[in-house]
Order: C-alpha cells, then sequence, then structure tokens
C-alpha cells in the first residue's frame, strides 16, 4: 500500500491508551498505511497486548522517558521501516483518525514538508470539540508568542496532530530535542530554522473523559518551556548561539533549493 507511490507510516506516541486504542485505529482510513506502530512509554495498563491483538508494530519502553523521547522512537522507527511520509496520531481519541488523507496530501503533493492539524485554523472549532476554554486562552496567546519570534501567522503552535515527509526528518536535528512536551514546540522552530514548508490544515478533536489531559502544574511548565524555545531561537537567529539546535540551518538548502537543484 502507498500513496502516490509514497509509503505511509503512522506512529502512535502511547502512555496508558488501553481504553482508547482500539477505537482509534478502527477509525483509520483502510488501504491507506504501510505500517501502524505503536510507541509504548512504560504504560501501566494494557496498552502494549491490545496493540498487539490489533496487529501493530509495537515498540516497548520498559520505564516512561517522556513525550519527546517517545516521539523520537516513532520517527527513528518510521525511518527504518521507509516511510516517505510519517503521521503522529495520538492514540487516546482526541484527533480524528478519518482525517489522515487531509495531514498525507500537502506532502505527497511536494507542497509541504510539515503539515500541522489545527484545531484553531476554523472559527469556533476547538470549542466545538470541548477544549477547554483555559487551553483556549493560553493556546492562543503562546502562538501569538511563537508567531512573533518566528514572523509566522500559525493559527496553532500546540497541536499533536502532526505529518513530516521523510526528507523533513532526515534534515532536521530532532533528535536534540527535549524529551518532554515542549518537543513539538522545538520542531516547528527547528522546521523555519531550516527553510522548511509548512502548512496547516482544519482538524476537529474530540475532548472525553478516556482523552489525556495535561495538569495544569505541567500545562504551566510547559508554557515556560514554550517561552524558553521562543527565546533562544530569537538569540539565535541574532547571534548564532544555542546552535546545538539550529545552529547548521543558514548552510543547509532549503526545501525549495533542493527541488530546484
Amino acid at each position: 500500500m502507498s500513496v502516490n507511490g509514497k509509503s505511509v507510516v503512522v506512529v502512535m506516541p502511547a502512555y496508558n491508551a488501553a481504553k482508547t486504542l482500539a477505537n482509534t485505529v478502527g477509525l483509520i482510513p483502510p488501504d491507506l498505511v504501510d505500517h501502524l506502530v505503536l510507541v509504548d512509554d512504560g504504560s501501566r495498563d494494557a496498552t502494549v497486548e491490545i496493540a498487539r491483538g490489533l496487529g501493530l508494530d509495537v515498540v516497548q519502553h520498559f520505564h516512561n522517558l517522556g513525550y519527546g523521547a517517545n516521539q523520537k522512537t516513532c520517527y527513528s522507527t518510521a525511518l527504518q521501516l521507509g516511510a516517505d511520509v510519517v503521521v503522529m496520531l495520538h492514540p487516546d481519541g482526541q484527533y480524528d483518525p478519518r482525517l489522515i488523507p487531509d495531514l498525507l496530501r500537502p506532502i505527497v503533493d511536494g507542497e509541504a514538508d510539515i503539515v500541522l492539524g489545527s484545531r484553531m485554523l476554523l472559527r469556533g472549532g476547538a470549542k466545538a470539540g470541548g477544549m477547554p476554554g483555559w487551553k483556549r486562552v493560553v493556546n492562543r496567546l503562546l502562538t501569538r508568542v511563537e508567531n512573533a519570534a518566528l514572523g509566522a501567522d500559525l493559527s496553532e503552535a500546540h497541536t499533536g496532530y502532526r505529518a513530516y515527509s521523510r526528507a523533513f526528518l532526515e534534515t532536521v536535528p530532532w533528535r536534540r530535542n527535549n524529551d518532554g512536551f515542549v518537543f513539538d514546540t522545538e520542531i516547528i522552530f527547528q522546521a523555519h530554522a531550516f527553510r522548511q514548508r509548512l502548512m496547516e490544515v482544519p482538524i476537529r478533536t474530540v475532548y472525553e473523559q478516556e482523552s489525556s489531559n495535561i495538569s495544569l502544574l505541567h500545562s504551566v511548565e510547559y508554557g515556560l518551556r514554550t517561552l524558553g524555545v521562543a527565546a533562544r531561537f530569537a538569540v539565535w537567529r541574532r547571534s548564532g548561539l544555542f546552535a546545538r539546535a539550529f545552529g547548521d540551518a543558514r548552510t543547509v538548502p532549503s526545501s525549495a533549493e533542493r527541488s530546484a537543484a
């Protein structure tokens, strides 16, 4: 199976997803995905057993390493499987798997290197999906700060529903990123530093009791770390410091320049 000759791998970073995993997998469009990979980050429930029963490719972390560390294993595994396009889908049921084709299409058509599924792109979409009011406010405020640092106009910089091209994952040094939730923020800033083509598509979400939710304390920590990433990016752009994440970006051809070569 492939889409326009492109191999598609869906990766699912999982932690205690036993209640929602089967329903999530059941909504993935058939005949679309070459490999469905679940990386379990030390779950204490039956996530691994259910995933294997569903026929998923399972990779286990026997200890909880963090959301970012989970993604690192997800993307490394997908690249080893020969993925041309990698879609990250949370197994908690919050993001609609039926929208995977919308995230794939810009990459398969050669229009984007990274695609973000935005809950904010359509007016009222996040509220309709049940996103708590305080989360909507914080999301918008942080996105404004990030847009200012990036010189961008993203509707949402904090979505966990994403797709990446193989070239993107081979270009951007995401393995150097944080092992926690701020990984998602860092990779967006790296996308801009390495001049990758970024596109947003509208998505709908469902917030239910079984869906994973970050506590207020963790949300505050995440917000502060996000501001830190924006500050480091601004310093890097002016002075070249913080080269570990962004250092060689100025010497790497953009995706458009590589296509023209």
